[in-house]
């Protein structure tokens, strides 16, 4: 027997098996213990009953952080979906702006398309009294011409009638 060991060794060549409640277990050294399969029961539940409570404590734990990440991802995506609602709010913000900055544009054009009317139209005024005045005064230089040349020739000298 081997210090430490409490069951007794046997070798390989010895195969032997005193109680049919023990078992063989084969290590590297290549030596043969046999071990008794209540003691094996006894050491596998008191090492169960040693780390179970800490495994069922952790396995409670991780199922409670589960259950928290669970939580935690429903409301990060509910803060994505209210992000997506702001982007597309000031989106609308923006458009409206825009809106208003080609409205703003589109009435600055109007002015200026009545002043640019009103303009033509006094334009077309002044072209139509400048055309009537220069008719006007065409006339009038065509009656003087008339009334000149009526004029010479009753001053030019009218032969005498022979009678």
């Amino acid at each position: 027997m081997e210090p430490g060991n409490t069951s007794p060794s046997i070798s390989p060549e010895q195969n032997i098996t005193k109680d049919p409640g023990e078992s063989r277990m084969d290590f590297e050294n290549s030596e043969l213990i046999i071990v008794n399969q209540a003691t094996v029961e006894k050491l596998a539940g008191g090492l169960i009953s040693h780390y179970l409570p800490n495994l069922q404590q952790s396995k409670s734990a991780l199922q409670e952080l589960t259950q928290n990440q669970l939580i935690l991802l429903d409301t990060l995506e509910q803060e994505i979906a209210k992000f997506r609602e702001c982007h597309l709010v000031l989106d609308i913000n923006m458009l409206f702006t825009e809106a208003k900055c080609y409205y703003n544009k589109l009435v600055n054009i109007r002015k200026e398309m009545i002043t640019l009317h009103e303009k033509t139209t006094k334009l077309k005024r002044r072209a139509l009294k400048l055309q009537q005045q220069r008719r006007k005064d065409e006339f009038e230089r065509e009656q003087q011409r008339e009334k000149e040349l009526e004029r010479e020739r009753q001053l030019i000298a009218k032969p005498a009638k022979l009678s």
